[in-house]
This record gives C-alpha cells, structure tokens and sequence, in this order.
C-alpha cells in the first residue's frame, strides 16, 4: 500500500516548498492537532511554534467552532453577499467592527490575506477615480515587506526574489526604507527618521496628485519582526493626511490579538483610512480575509456619479460556513480573555529571548512584541563576525530544520534580508508551552553555534 508520504509527492504540488524538501524522506506528514501542539502520522508529537502560518491563534482542535461550521453547514451552506446579505457575514462583519479602532466600520469578506490586500489596492483605485482623481495611482509601500502572492499584492511586495521569477507586474509601485536599525535622534521626532524623510522626498517627486496610498503592517514580518520606533505611526498618518494620501495598514498577522490587541494599529494609537487581514479571523479553521474600510470611504464610493459599485467581489466572499467559523473564533477569544495571555506572558517571553542572547554567541539580537518575534543570527555577536552566504543557506535549510526535527519544533528559519528564526505560537499558549517552545529553540541555536564555530 502507498503511504500518505508517497502520495503527496506524486499528487500534490507544494506551495513555496523546494523540490528537494519536498521529496524528502523527512518530509512531515501531520494528521492532527491539539491545542500548540501537532501529531504526525507515525504518532509522533510536535509543537507549533509559529501557530500554522501565524494564524492559528485560538489553538488547534477544539470543537466549538467545528460545531459551528456543521451547524451553518445544515442551515445555509452557501450563499453570496453580491446583492444580497445572510446572517453569518453580518454577524462576523459586525464582531469586526465592533472591535476595530476609530470608524473602520465596513467589512469586505474575501478568502486569504493575498486577495485581502489585491482588495485593497482596487478599492483605493476606484476611490480616487470615483473622486475625481483618476491620476492617484502611485502606491509606497516598505523595503523588503511581504504583502501577498496575487499579482498586484506581489507589486506591492518589497521583495525582489519573489517578484523576479513573473516579469511585468502591475505598475505604480515604489518602495521606501523599512525601520530596521532606526531610532529617533536625541531631541527629534519619528518626522526625522531617515526612512519616513525618504518616503516624503519620494512622494514630492512622484507629485501627491499621482500618488493613493501607504501600505505597511504594524510589525513588519520580512525583515524580522519589526517594532517601529515611537511615534512612527503617527508620523505616517500625518504624512497621509497631508498629502491627501489613503493610509492602510496590512494587519494580516498582526490582527485578532498578535500583538497584544485586537489590532496592531491599536497598539500603536493610529486610525488607517483601510486594514487588511486574514489568518487569525478564523484561527485557520476555514480560509477568510477581508478589509475593513473607513465608513466614510466605502459611501463615498458607493455613492459618487463616476463609481456607484465597487466592481470587485468573489464567489466564496463572505461564505456562510467561513464567517461562522470568524464569528465562533473572534467570540472564543474575546470570552477566554486570550489576549490577556499575551499580554500577561509577553515580558516573560522576552525574558526567553534575552537569555537565548546570553547563551549563544550566534544570536545577535531578538525583535519584536506580543507573540510574534525573531531572532537574527550572526558568526560571532562579540567579535562582530558576519555569517557567510554559504553558512546562511546551510543554516536555513539543513543545520535548523534538522535541529528542529530532533526536538519536534516546528517554526521559520528565514532569510529574507538576514538570517534569522521566526517565532509565532499559538495565542493560547501559557507558561509551560512557552518553556517547551525555549527549549527547542536553545538545542536549535546550540546547533547554529557548533555549525558557524566551525
């Protein structure tokens, strides 16, 4: 009989997965899951560090919101929000208003955090149309940020290696520095940070009349986790506003309790015109994204002579079974008082952190907040040695995968911009799972040290 493992790699072509992992001997087959922790197969047990894809924030295997998609399922198993409403979508819109900061008040449901920001970007251009302003197409979004897979996300997208491999993609895009290494001068202000001085240089070059948006997540993720610095946020939505620009935040991870609170544009004290988001909506119990839209806005468009409609919408938007299971989700989280985990855990998850640094000559230093972190590697952090390319491929897809998989942790070595691994468990997570997850990711750093000690 041909195993599960076989099958998949004759039948099932793997996203962002190279040919060589994917034919493996290794390579995980997992059959269920259990509150941070994940089953293979053979039995084995592994836990979730980066709760699936930054969204499993609810944990896995629970049975309320199985129950609640069943229960759709056998009410009303598909309909659609084009020209109609049913009673799933506006409940989980609802919950999602209700906990967004300022009047982000209107939810445009789609299926995944790529079509989330394509949304986005197509809104912003039928707004500006519908206000007259059809040469406000210019959208700035930061260096080395990850926006989506969909071709106009991927433009948006500021990294180059992933956008290469598709030629043309859609015009009006252009990149200004991200954060890392920034700090407010002594006596200054977030206006005389380096990179938002760039971004008003760009943006007087290209002439505000031309230009629509800002896109840029709270934390920006590629890069590592990156904190802005105080007050930056602000600066952003001062700069939106007087440039007559539309200033959305990308909140696909940092969204549903991430960072701490229900929004990461919340935690840092600033109203967006527009966010997108997507993974922890459902937990990953069933595929949804959506934008939520300034109120304002979405009449605008609605009712200006030239637009009328938003043309743009999708068969499975706002699907019945999807929208429960937000609904269901975003309830369990708020009644369990899972954010108040991660608030109440983020300084002792820190503590980890810094004594990861302490003990591994190979970590030079750690970013981020909430439950969303990485740690940036180095060859050696006293003596100021750099990792060569040769040992950052080999540390990303040997030395800390096969680590990983001695301890059965599953998280993201990454190396998008430095070399680096990405931690993101489960919001449920307590104390004792985050030992386990520090645990693993000692063994895992004390086999980055041997590997660069030579």
């Amino acid at each position: 009989m041909v195993d599960t493992r076989t099958l998949a790699q004759q039948h099932l072509f793997p996203h962002f997965t190279r040919g060589e992992v994917w034919r493996s001997d290794n390579l995980p087959v997992i059959v269920r899951g259990e509150g941070c922790y994940l089953y293979d197969e053979s039995g084995r047990r592994w836990l979730d560090g980066l709760a699936g894809l930054f969204c499993v924030n609810i944990g896995h295997g629970r049975s309320d919101i199985p129950a609640a998609a069943m229960k759709q399922m056998e009410t009303l198993a598909y309909w659609t929000n084009w020209g109609a409403a049913h009673p799933a979508a506006v409940e989980a819109a609802t919950t999602i208003a209700e906990l967004a900061p300022g009047d982000l008040d209107t939810v445009f449901f789609v299926n995944s955090g790529s079509e989330a920001v394509e949304s986005a970007i197509k809104f912003i251009r039928q707004y500006w149309v519908g206000q007259g302003k059809p040469d406000k197409q210019i959208i700035f979004s930061r260096e080395m940020a990850y926006h989506g897979t969909t071709l106009g996300a991927l433009a948006v997208t500021g990294i180059e290696k992933y956008k290469a491999p598709f030629g043309q993609l859609m015009p009006g895009t252009r990149h200004f520095p991200n954060t890392i290494g920034e700090t407010i001068p002594e006596g200054g202000t977030a206006a005389d940070l380096p990179s938002l001085k760039r971004l008003v240089e760009m943006i007087e070059a290209e002439g505000a009349e031309n230009v629509a948006a800002i896109f840029a997540e709270p934390v920006q993720n590629s890069r590592g986790a990156l904190v802005p610095p105080e007050g930056y946020w602000q600066e952003l939505r001062r700069i939106a506003d007087r440039y007559e620009l539309l200033l959305v935040a990308d909140e696909v991870i940092c969204a549903y309790g991430r960072l701490g609170e229900w929004f990461g544009s919340a935690k840092y004290g600033v109203v967006p015109d527009l966010i997108t988001f997507a993974k922890g909506s459902t937990s990953g119990y069933a595929p949804l994204g959506g934008v939520l839209i300034r109120g304002a806005l979405a009449q605008q468009l609605m009712d200006s002579p030239q637009a009328g409609i938003f043309t743009h919408g999708a068969t499975w938007g706002g699907h019945p079974v999807a929208t429960a299971v937000a609904a269901t989700n975003l309830a369990a989280l708020r009644d369990e008082r899972v954010l108040d985990n991660v608030r109440g855990n983020e300084g002792y998850f820190q503590q980890q952190l810094d004594a990861m640094v302490a003990a591994h000559p190979s970590v030079r230093e750690w970013r981020g907040t909430g439950y969303f972190y990485a740690i940036e590697l180095t060859g050696d952090r006293e003596s100021g040695r750099e990792l060569t390319e040769q040992q950052s491929v080999e540390l990303v897809r040997q030395v800390m995968p096969q680590a990983m998989r001695e301890v059965g942790l599953i998280t993201r070595p990454d190396d998008r911009g430095a070399t680096m691994l990405m931690l993101s468990p489960p919001l449920v997570s307590d104390r004792e799972v985050l030992d386990d997850l520090f645990r693993g990711v000692d063994a895992t750093l004390a086999a980055v040290d041997a590997h660069v000690r030579g």
